[in-house]
C-alpha cells in the first residue's frame, strides 16, 4: 500500500499535473517533463547509497526517511514559481524516488526474508500495479477541487498521514552482523554459485536487460497512443486500447503469483521479454485489429519483468549485499528510463509506428542476454553435480 503511494504521487504525478504546472508557472510542458528526468538521474544515484543503508539497517528506517522526503519535495512543487524552483523540487523527490520505490521494497523484503523473499517481492508488485489506477485518477480530481498546488500539498499530507505509518509498522531488520550470522549457506553465497567472472558476465547482461526493460516500458507509457494513431487507429480507440496496459500488467503479475510461482524466475523473465516483440509483430503484420492484443501483450510482459528486477538478481548473487548491488544494477535502467521519451520520441517522428520494431528488436535482445545468462548457470549446475 506504501508502494502504491509512493508511485501515484511521484512516477504517475506528470501524466496529469505537467499541463497545469507549465501553463501556471509560464514554462513549456517539456520543462517540466525535464524537471522529471532529472528526478530519475537523481534516483539513479542515490539507488546504490539507499540500498547499502538497507543491508546495513534493514529497509524500515529508509523508507520512513523517504516519506518524510516525498513529502517535502511534493510541498516545496506545491510552491514553484519558476522553472528552477521545479528542478529543485524534482530533485527532492529523485532523492526519495531512488530510497522509496521498488528498489528499496525489494531490498527491504530480502533484509527479512532472505532466500524466501521472491513471494513477497510479487505480492509488492501486485498491490503496486494500482499506481496509476488510483494516482491518475485522483490527482485529476485534486486538481479540479483545490488546482494543481493542492494537489501536491495532498499527496504531500498521504505520505506523513499514511504512507509513514505503514512503513513504521514493517518489521525491524536485525543488525547486519547478526543477520551475518543467522544466514543460511545459501544466503552467505552467491545464490547460484557462479564463478567471480561469470558473477561480472551475469551483473553487465543483467543491467542491459534491466535497462532495455524499463526503456521498453517508459517509452509505451509516453509514446503508446501516438503509435497506435500512426497504425491507423482512432484518438477514442487508442487511448482505450492504452488503457489496457495497466490492467495486463496486473494480470501479468497474477499469473507470476499463481501459474508461474513455481517456475524458474530465469524461465519466466525469458518469456515476458518476447510478450513486447510477439505483440509489435502482430501489430505489424495484422494492423489496427492486432492493437488490443499488442496493448495486453506489452503490459503481461512489462508486469512479469517488473518481478525479475527483484527476483533475479536474489536467484543469481544471493541475499548478502542485495540492496547495494540491486542499487548499482538500476543505475543504467534510470539513466536510460531518463531519456526513453525524448528517444524514442525520434523515433517516432521519424519512422511512425514503425518504431516498434526497434523496441520489439531491443525486446529480443534481452531475450537473447537472459538466455546467455541460463546457459552459465546450466554450466555451474552439470559441475556441481560431476563434483
Amino acid at each position: 500500500m506504501a508502494q502504491t503511494l509512493s508511485w501515484a504521487s511521484s512516477y504517475y504525478l506528470p501524466a496529469v499535473l505537467a499541463g497545469a504546472i507549465s501553463k501556471d508557472i509560464g514554462v513549456s510542458t517539456s520543462t517540466v517533463f525535464g524537471a522529471f528526468s532529472v528526478a530519475l538521474l537523481v534516483a539513479a544515484g542515490i539507488g546504490p547509497v539507499a540500498g547499502r543503508l538497507i543491508d546495513r539497517l534493514g529497509g524500515r528506517p529508509v523508507l520512513i526517511v523517504s516519506n518524510v522526503v516525498f513529502a517535502a519535495g511534493l510541498a516545496a512543487l506545491s510552491q514553484a514559481t519558476h522553472a528552477n524552483h521545479v528542478f529543485a523540487a524534482w530533485a527532492l523527490m529523485g532523492l526519495a524516488m531512488g530510497s522509496g520505490l521498488y528498489e528499496a521494497a525489494f531490498a527491504t523484503v530480502v533484509r527479512l526474508y532472505g532466500q524466501d523473499a521472491r513471494r513477497s517481492i510479487t505480492g509488492v508488485t501486485l498491490f503496486a500495479g494500482f499506481a496509476s489506477t488510483v494516482g491518475w485518477p485522483l490527482s485529476a480530481y485534486l486538481e479540479n477541487a483545490v488546482g494543481w498546488r493542492g494537489a501536491c500539498l495532498a499527496w504531500a499530507a498521504l505520505h506523513l498521514v499514511i504512507g509513514l505509518p505503514l512503513n513504521v509498522l514493517l518489521p525491524r531488520a536485525p543488525r547486519a552482523d547478526q543477520a551475518s550470522k543467522e544466514a543460511t549457506g545459501a544466503e552467505r553465497g552467491t545464490g547460484a554459485g557462479l564463478a567471480p567472472a561469470q558473477q561480472r558476465r551475469a551483473a553487465v547482461l543483467m543491467a542491459y536487460v534491466f535497462a532495455v526493460t524499463w526503456f521498453i516500458s517508459t517509452a509505451m507509457a509516453a509514446h503508446l497512443p501516438e503509435l497506435l494513431l500512426a497504425s491507423g487507429a482512432t484518438l477514442a480507440v487508442a487511448v482505450g486500447i492504452a488503457a489496457l496496459v495497466g490492467p495486463a500488467q496486473v494480470a501479468g503479475r497474477v499469473i507470476e503469483f499463481t501459474f508461474l510461482k513455481r517456475a524458474h524466475p530465469l524461465f519466466s523473465a525469458r518469456l515476458a521479454t518476447l510478450a513486447h516483440p510477439l505483440g509489435a509483430l502482430g501489430l505489424g503484420l495484422v494492423g489496427t485489429s492486432a492493437a488490443a492484443a499488442f496493448a495486453v501483450l506489452h503490459g503481461l510482459g512489462n508486469g512479469i519483468l517488473t518481478i525479475a528486477i527483484g527476483t533475479l538478481p536474489l536467484l543469481i548473487f544471493g541475499a548478502k549485499g542485495y540492496g547495494q548491488r540491486q542499487g548499482f544494477l538500476m543505475v543504467p535502467a534510470r539513466i536510460v528510463q531518463a531519456g526513453a521519451p525524448f528517444l524514442f520520441g525520434l523515433a517516432v517522428e521519424r519512422w511512425g509506428d514503425s518504431a516498434l520494431w526497434f523496441s520489439a528488436l531491443l525486446g529480443l535482445s534481452a531475450c537473447l542476454a537472459l538466455v546467455v545468462m541460463t546457459a552459465d548457470m546450466s554450466k555451474v549446475s552439470r559441475a556441481a553435480e560431476v563434483h
